[in-house]
């Protein structure tokens, strides 16, 4: 439990804090008065004033803020309020979100393909490792083992391996194997795994760890947040079109993943952040009233009519924005409850 807490803790306020400095320093780019820059929600814990601007620390460390003057009609506004820029420059405050939390993403993944280079997994039908208590370690399988047939089926390569396990659920199995170039045969009985609910044997392929450069890193960090973003892009497409079912994540199923990867290595977590923000960033850059995709649309529409949007018509445009929101978290919600 308490892991699970401080991943969550940790991917959120990072993501969150990357976000919200995209906006704080474009704000201040652009002249913009920022009256506070606050890392959580609720209470203050801790806050000090420099210059014009409040940074504080709040109770609740799982979002973040920024207070920029002049942001609605209903406050006093000078030549330094938000609606009284230009077009262009509340364009970018509002869009440097979703940027830095991308640029956040490169640079996780740089960092993790530099420090730790990339693992290969081996097709080979050679054990790499064995899980303790395991079918596979009480029938004596050793890393370096090569797996040759399950049950009498071959096994050529490693993705053999579960079709042939899968026949032989709850029932003992011959497996053969060959070891510095003997052939033997073990008996054992696949156990169920608990997430998948399949018969397994309890071994890992071998897996290589493979070192790039400073700036190979870089390169993959970038192909890699590409790649990602393609992928979630085709997903949204996909889940609004209705040819695949939606598969959304609340907070709850978050911080149970984060709990998990975090259990697994801190790079994992890591690599998780990364997975995170981009989604973070794409989501809020999302057509959605409310999101920062949504104020984008509205900033489009009043640089080319050069006319805000009439004070009723935003509000109801807000109230769909509301409703729509509403509505995902509470079918996110529901989908998390029901995994867990």
């Amino acid at each position: 439990m308490g892991i699970t807490i401080a991943a969550t803790v940790f991917v959120f306020s990072l993501i969150v804090f990357v976000h919200e400095l995209g906006h704080f320093l474009t704000a201040k780019w652009t002249g913009m008065q920022v009256d506070e820059f606050a890392i959580g929600f609720g209470p203050k814990i801790y806050s000090c004033r420099r210059g014009e601007t409040v940074y504080s620390l709040r109770a609740v460390p799982l979002g973040g803020f920024n207070r920029i003057a002049g942001m609605t009609e209903e406050e006093e506004l000078t030549d330094r309020s938000f609606l009284n820029k230009p077009v262009h420059s509340r364009l970018i405050v509002i869009a440097a979100g979703a940027f830095m939390n991308i640029v956040l993403a490169v640079l996780l993944f740089w960092g993790v393909t530099f420090f730790a280079g990339t693992s290969n997994v081996s097709q080979e039908p050679v054990v790499g490792s064995v899980i303790e208590k395991s079918a596979a370690a009480q029938a004596a399988i050793q890393p370096g083992d090569r797996i040759l047939s399950i049950g009498g089926t071959p096994v050529n390569s490693w993705k053999d391996i579960p079709e042939a396990v899968a026949k032989h659920s709850k029932e003992v199995v011959a497996v053969t194997i060959d070891r510095d170039g003997n052939r033997m045969s073990v008996e054992l009985i696949p156990q169920q795994d608990a997430q998948s609910n399949r018969p397994v044997l309890g071994i890992f392929p071998v897996v290589t760890v493979q070192s790039h450069g400073f700036l190979e890193s870089a390169g993959m960090a970038l192909q890699r947040t590409g790649q990602i973003c393609v992928l979630m892009l085709k997903g949204i497409y996909q889940m609004v079109t209705g040819t695949e079912k939606a598969e959304l994540a609340g907070p709850l199923g978050v911080a149970q993943l984060a709990g998990q990867v975090a259990s697994v290595g801190f790079v994992n977590l890591l690599i998780f952040t990364a997975f995170l923000s981009i989604n973070l960033g794409i989501l809020n850059l999302l057509p959605i009233p409310m999101l920062d995709g949504g104020h984008i649309i509205l900033l489009l529409i009043e640089g080319v009519t050069r006319r805000r949007m009439p004070k009723k018509a935003l509000y109801y445009i807000q109230l769909t924005g509301m409703a729509l929101l509403g509505a995902l978290f509470v079918f996110a919600m529901f989908q998390d409850i029901s995994r867990i």
